[in-house]
């Protein structure tokens, strides 16, 4: 009997009803902070949290505050990659054009598979919400293969708005989609 769910309804019936996702913070004075015993002023982790704490599809697993440095940002990349616990990345921060923004130089190459319309969606929604600054944004996803579990990277800007905008519209409604694609055995 055929059925009469769309391919991609199909699939969403078939992801994972529960996602762990890790949030990097690339912020070199954030980092500062926490390195001199101050408390981080960082608002992106505590509203991310906040805005997961009632969805039970979807677990903030892991969190760092790292410093804007492609040594830090690689090294945690590669350490998440063999976590086989954590399903997704998220790095908010240095997507921009400053001289120390340098995460979008450092993952994107990394990246195997690019999902080129994540960040089009986002710099949209963005443009609701901030005008045309949001040209400036290099917002990018793709994924990243391993032994263990495949995993979805997502590169955001430096903002908690930023974070909760792609969570809420573009990430959460389709990260078990994704990790079903991505993770599917063909």
């Amino acid at each position: 009997m055929k059925s009469n769910l769309k391919v991609h309804e199909e699939h969403k019936k078939k992801a994972p009803k529960k996602i762990n996702l890790a949030l990097i913070i690339v912020s070199t004075s954030r980092f500062e902070e926490i390195k001199s015993g101050k408390v981080s002023t960082d608002k992106t982790i505590p509203k991310v949290k906040q805005f997961l704490k009632d969805d039970p599809s979807v677990s903030l697993f892991f969190t760092s505050i790292i410093p804007d440095s492609e040594e830090h940002i690689n090294n945690i990349l590669t350490t998440l990659m063999k976590d086989k616990l954590i399903d997704s990345i998220i790095f908010s921060g240095g997507t921009g054009l400053t001289p120390k923004d340098i995460t979008y130089e450092t993952l994107e190459p990394r990246l195997e598979k690019k999902f080129d319309g994540f960040g089009e969606l986002f710099r949209s929604l963005s443009f609701n919400e901030i005008g045309p600054s949001a040209m400036l944004s290099r917002a990018t996803a793709g994924i990243l293969r391993s032994k263990r579990k495949n995993k979805a990277i997502f590169l955001l800007p430096g903002s908690p708005n930023a974070v909760i905008l792609a969570l809420k519209h573009i990430i959460i409604p389709e990260l078990g989609h994704i990790q079903y694609l991505i993770n599917k055995k063909e």
